[in-house]
């Protein structure tokens, strides 16, 4: 059973008098264990589609299953259950809160699920010392390079351990060499079962998956399965 089931996704928008068709009967499967990158220009729906997978949205029609259970018609409520158990989330701009610690930026999702204070301060060390920041729990994010905002990031995005990681253009703020640090990074998480689906425009970060979707006008054009470049960070 695939990790992701989509099925006949389709999802419109009214822009004044005109009708945006930003997902037009998107199907796709994708196994657990994979590395995706979604690439198309600005409009062409693969922001739409990570909403959707992220559970941060619901389509219009069409039928979207995550580790087998059916989230299209769930509550709120409910999705974001799934949100907090399944996914970590890793954006552009790092959405960190500036006058916290990173390990307490990477406590905010196991404050939101509940979890006493010591259980909360161990998980979010222990990812923290999974993207090589174990010296910089106390640093406010103002004291950290981008690069380490991003790994921060990251940290808070594993700390559920969840099953999928969905990256928005995680490099898309970061410099060249920076952003190479980062996707290493991700494709070791890749290599160690967890899921990653990112959005980018660039092509050599695309460069790091394993498959290669693209889109244009809410369609899926081109589903290719590639050699990463970071192959060699295989054990």
């Amino acid at each position: 059973m695939a990790l992701i089931e989509a099925r006949g996704l389709t999802k419109s928008y009214a822009m004044g008098e005109e009708v945006v068709h930003a997902l037009d009967g998107v199907s796709l499967d994708i196994e657990a264990g994979e590395f995706v990158a979604i690439m198309g220009t600005s409009g062409s729906g693969k922001s739409t589609l990570m909403n959707i997978l992220g559970c941060l949205d619901r389509p219009d029609g069409g039928h979207y299953r995550l580790a087998g259970e059916a989230v299209e018609a769930l509550d709120g409520d409910a999705l974001a259950s799934v949100r907090n158990r399944r996914i970590g989330f890793v954006f552009q701009q790092f959405n960190l809160l500036p006058r916290t610690s990173a390990l307490e930026n990477v406590e905010l999702p196991l404050v939101y699920a509940g979890l006493p204070t010591a259980t909360r301060q161990a998980r979010a060390r222990e990812a923290l010392e999974r993207v090589g920041l174990g010296r910089r729990l106390a640093h406010t994010p103002a004291e950290l390079s981008g690069g380490q905002q991003q790994r921060v990031a990251i940290a808070r995005a594993l700390v559920n351990n969840p099953s999928l990681i969905l990256a928005d253009e995680p490099t898309g703020a970061l410099d060249s060499h920076t952003s190479e640090d980062v996707m290493r990074l991700l494709a070791e998480l890749n290599h160690q079962g967890i899921t990653i689906v990112l959005v980018t425009h660039e092509q050599d970060v695309a460069a790091w998956a394993r498959r290669r979707l693209v889109f244009r006008d809410g369609q899926v054009v081109e589903d290719v399965h590639q050699a990463p470049v970071g192959a060699e960070v295989a054990p």
